[in-house]
């Protein structure tokens, strides 16, 4: 192959991977690409009254929350605990303010008491584009 023929087919190759990967890039970041993770109103967990939500890590098919979405008080604990299944996950918000470490092992809990009010999202790092993202609605004291 001549040596134009071969730089054409590389400029060629480069530009379609770039298109393909484009597409990709909203998936690559955590909590990019969606609102509130996904979830509407009939998604949601009303946990209000109680002072401590599990959450199921890994559940159903190993690649999910278990409720995903909650509502719940100012000052509840919520407890993410490890199914051992669909590998290693970890428990990462959106917006950087709490992050678990990546445990595969059934039993691991980890928790965060939520104060502030307002949509608290999160995904599990290396299985968001599989859809495992969660969110925790802490009420307002002002709503009803």
């Amino acid at each position: 192959m001549r040596d134009s023929s071969r730089r054409a087919l590389l400029a060629a190759a480069g530009t379609a991977s770039a298109t393909a990967l484009a597409g990709c890039v909203d998936a690559a970041l955590p909590g990019s690409g969606s609102d509130a993770a996904g979830e509407s109103a009939d998604d949601r967990v009303d946990r209000t009254g109680e002072a401590t939500v599990a959450v199921a890590v890994g559940a159903d098919n190993g690649f999910s929350f278990a409720p995903a979405h909650v509502r719940v008080d100012a000052g509840t604990t919520v407890v993410w605990e490890w199914t051992g299944k669909g590998g290693g996950h970890d428990v990462y918000a959106v917006d950087g303010s709490f992050a678990s470490d990546l445990v595969a092992e059934e039993g691991h809990t980890f928790e965060r008491t939520f104060e502030k009010p307002g949509t608290h999202e999160y995904v599990c790092t290396p299985h968001q584009t599989r859809g495992m993202r969660g969110s925790v609605e802490v009420a307002s004291p002002d709503d009803d």
